[in-house]
């Protein structure tokens, strides 16, 4: 006799969605464990989790409202039985969306796919990247602070110690190139960019300047070429503002 699978689950809560294209939206939120990236300002504590079967799961939203369901992590997609999972919630009639860094495949059972590719992990997404989702988020990390320390030495925030001005131009147009690269390498009806949060500071300046210059840029090209190029929007985790899960 075989038996039911389990899941890492961080954390299960209802709330509203509150960054995106779908702010706003009522949703219940299953956060699952590990992820395939390690980013040192990621503000979810992936590795600390229970094994939930998929009937406590559902003891778990029996009390919920929202038929909105948001399956995040952590990595969601690299779990091993996902699919059974999805295939359970589908069957209840819930509308699934999905949060994922964009370097795994995605189930076809999920209604709505938000990625958020990782610029300080650049070259996993020049191998290999899906190619497809409904909307694409961003972090404003233009000098890769998001990279694991592998030193004792503290990687240098983008905030301290002061860059001449040219250094940041640099870093400024490299990440402009490669948000560029993204949408050419993912089709999506919406892009977004995020500020970065570290130490309790976001560069809200910086993320809507760089949105400004990606719009500008696209406008140009789509004169030139007279090809359709993808509007840029600003997302904020308003959910932290507003003092909510």
């Amino acid at each position: 006799m075989t038996s039911s699978p389990s899941f890492r689950i961080v954390e299960i809560f209802e709330s509203l969605q509150g960054e995106g294209h779908n702010t706003g939206m009522p949703a219940i939120f299953i956060r699952l464990g590990r992820c395939s990236l390690a980013c040192s300002w990621c503000d979810t504590d992936y590795l600390r989790y229970q094994h939930m079967s998929i009937d406590d799961i559902f003891q778990a939203i029996a009390t919920y409202t929202a038929k909105n369901i948001i399956i995040t992590g952590g990595e969601p997609s690299i779990h091993p039985h996902l699919e059974m999972l999805l295939s359970a919630l589908k069957v209840k009639g819930y509308f699934l969306c999905i949060e994922s860094n964009a370097l795994h495949t995605i189930s076809p059972l999920i209604d709505y796919i938000a990625v958020s590719p990782k610029y300080c992990y650049e070259e996993r997404y020049e191998k290999d990247c899906i190619a497809q989702a409904d909307e694409v988020r961003i972090v404003v990390d233009i000098f890769k602070i998001g990279q694991p320390v592998t030193t004792e030495k503290k990687v240098s925030s983008q905030y301290e110690p002061p860059l001449a001005p040219e250094q940041i131009q640099l870093a400024q147009a490299r990440f402009i190139a490669w948000c560029q690269n993204m949408a050419n390498k993912i089709h999506a009806k919406h892009y977004f960019l995020s500020p970065l949060e570290e130490g309790g500071q976001m560069n809200i300046l910086q993320t809507i300047a760089l949105i400004g210059q990606l719009n500008a840029r696209n406008e140009e090209e789509k004169h030139a070429k007279e090809t359709i190029k993808p509007h840029w929007q600003l997302s904020l985790q308003t959910h932290k503002l507003a003092n909510i899960q």
